[in-house]
């Protein structure tokens, strides 16, 4: 079956879900979903949209770090630091974009810039960690 290609207009919503569910607040998600399409335009492809949507968030979130001391400068361990950052990034990332827009690992690894194979791995990973954190997943809320 052949997908149906969406404009970046169409994505929208879908756009705004990622930022929620990335960011946990609307003022935050506004603002990314903001610069998403402020370095966008109507006619920028899903796949591309989606990675400049990647692009927004780790240029406003990925580059914190608190794992700085006086002792030791930011600059020593902020290679490690981004690096671990970038991964639970792509790792949530690809979890929403499976789950919310529905996209085939092949799609997501464009996205990401990873190999099928580790998307693949990503996603078992996140939705392993989502489950055990998932109070309705484990069954701690019953219906009365």
């Amino acid at each position: 079956m052949k997908r149906i290609k969406k404009s970046a207009l169409d994505l929208l919503d879908d756009v705004y879900s990622l930022a929620y569910w990335m960011t946990g607040s609307e003022e935050l998600s506004q603002e990314l979903v903001y610069s998403t399409y402020y370095s966008a335009n109507t006619g920028t492809e899903e796949i591309e949209l989606l990675r400049t949507f990647r692009e927004c968030y780790v240029a406003r979130f990925g580059q914190q770090t608190d794992f700085c001391t006086p002792d030791k400068p930011c600059k020593s361990n902020l290679q490690i630091v981004d690096s671990l950052m970038q991964w639970a990034t792509d790792i949530k990332l690809s979890v929403l974009l499976s789950e919310i827009s529905g996209m085939k690992h092949r799609q997501i690894s464009e996205i990401v810039g990873k190999p099928v194979e580790t998307v693949r791995l990503w996603l078992l990973w996140g939705r392993k960690l989502l489950s055990k954190t998932n109070p309705v997943n484990m069954g701690h809320l019953k219906a009365s």
